[in-house]
């Protein structure tokens, strides 16, 4: 029997050195908002939103991120164009490590956030 959930990636928690200053960045980058919960664990967290109750996201938590660009990767929807998120990125203080990167579902480029965990920016192809 093959397990085949409907969405193998639940959640994805993402350690930030300092939780503030990663907030303004994710929401600059990403034009969101991200959720500042002071209660939930040992800790503070700042949630990713999604749309409705079965959303799959995560959040960022004041912890030690990997060795830069070592850790895993978290793949992110760009808001809007994956060229306009990729220029919030850089402008907000993350490095970009690749070129454009086409797959049959879309395109994305790979990333270094300022505390160097990699992320990737993935536009999908419209449907």
């Amino acid at each position: 029997m093959t397990f085949k959930p409907a969405n193998f990636a639940v959640w994805f928690e993402l350690p930030v050195s300092d939780l503030e200053t990663s907030i303004r960045f994710f929401n600059a980058v990403f034009k969101t908002e991200l959720n500042k919960v002071e209660d939930m664990g040992p800790n503070p967290i700042a949630m990713f939103p999604s749309a409705g109750e079965d959303g799959v996201a995560g959040h960022l938590y004041p912890g030690k991120p990997p060795a830069r660009g070592t850790g895993p990767t978290i793949h992110l929807a760009c808001p809007d164009t994956l060229e306009a998120t990729v220029e919030r990125f850089a402008a907000a203080g993350g490095e970009i490590v690749s070129e454009t990167i086409a797959i049959p579902s879309g395109r994305f480029v790979y990333g270094l956030d300022p505390d160097g965990n990699s992320v990737g920016m993935f536009q999908a192809n419209p449907k």
